[in-house]
């Protein structure tokens, strides 16, 4: 077994894992909150299939790779398949998005959390560790099955958690504190799976490395980051666009805008039904008598 260093810049990369598993939950679950509201089912898993993408994407995929930048085997070179790295990616934005639909709809109940739950951390679970196998040194990783087993509990808790509060949670203030907590559980999650590997060098295994190299994934890791949070604003603000301006069942709603095709238009929507603006009515001239 051969030497690995998971913290090669220091506190740098925990404390980056840390800010995108807060940020990606804090997000994901102020559209969680949106979700609740909604009027009708469209909306609400509109607003549910942005959160998957801000807390499978944001809060779970690059809170690995960023804490992955850190991870270093000095005997060996390390690379990633960008195959196996995207179908990490795939995997959990798609198990956090179940776990949202089964608990996003219907009454609350413990039991419905507790199934989200399972699915979402064994989704993670999968996330990880196929996001381990896309990881090439030369020689063989090992896993320890207590730690295994220790990271996956803690991932279907982490998930039950999430999706607790993801139903539960309202204000800023609780909101903050929820996804406080979810980040610990996240970056907890991680780093057991890590201290689970082994590294075991082969004096053939140089050949065998192929891929990209970890300070290369800055690039499509800052390029995926970005366009992650711009889509999710995005699309955010055109739900909260069309729920401004139309009621519960998409219709526009009555009022200052509810005859206009435009809902910015305030000029078209100022004038009248026939299109013609009304002649000014003329003012009648006072009679002054002389005294």
């Amino acid at each position: 077994m051969t030497e690995v260093h998971h913290f090669t810049y220091g506190i740098f990369n925990p404390i980056a894992a840390y800010l995108l598993a807060f940020m990606g939950s804090f997000f994901g679950l102020l559209c969680t909150a949106r979700a609740r509201d909604a009027r009708n089912r469209s909306r609400r898993n509109r607003w549910l299939g942005i959160a998957a993408f801000a807390i499978g994407g944001g809060a779970i995929w690059l809170m690995h790779f960023a804490a992955m930048l850190g991870f270093e085997v000095p005997a060996s070179p390390v690379r990633f398949d960008i195959a196996l790295t995207l179908a990490s990616l795939a995997c959990a934005v798609l198990a956090v998005g179940l776990g949202l639909l089964i608990v996003g709809h219907g009454r609350r109940s413990v039991p419905k959390v507790v199934a989200a739950g399972a699915l979402t951390g064994i989704g993670v679970i999968g996330m990880h560790y196929t996001g381990m196998a896309g990881m090439s040194v030369a020689g063989e990783m090992r896993y320890d099955t207590a730690l295994v087993i220790a990271s996956g509990v803690i991932a279907i808790v982490a998930a039950s958690v999430a999706h607790w509060f993801a139903i539960s949670v309202r204000g800023w203030a609780r909101i903050s504190g929820a996804a406080a907590i979810m980040a610990i559980a996240v970056c907890g999650m991680h780093y057991t799976g890590m201290a689970a590997m082994s590294v075991h060098l082969t004096p053939a295994g140089l050949d065998d490395v192929h891929g990209i190299r970890p300070l290369t994934m800055i690039v499509p890791i800052t390029l995926i980051t970005a366009a992650t949070i711009v889509g999710v604003a995005l699309s955010a603000l055109q739900a909260m666009t069309e729920e401004e301006f139309t009621d519960g069942a998409g219709t526009p709603r009555r009022g200052a805008h509810a005859g206009s095709s435009n809902p910015w238009s305030l000029k078209q929507a100022s004038m009248p039904a026939t299109g013609r603006r009304p002649s000014p009515r003329p003012v009648p001239l006072r009679s002054t008598s002389n005294s």
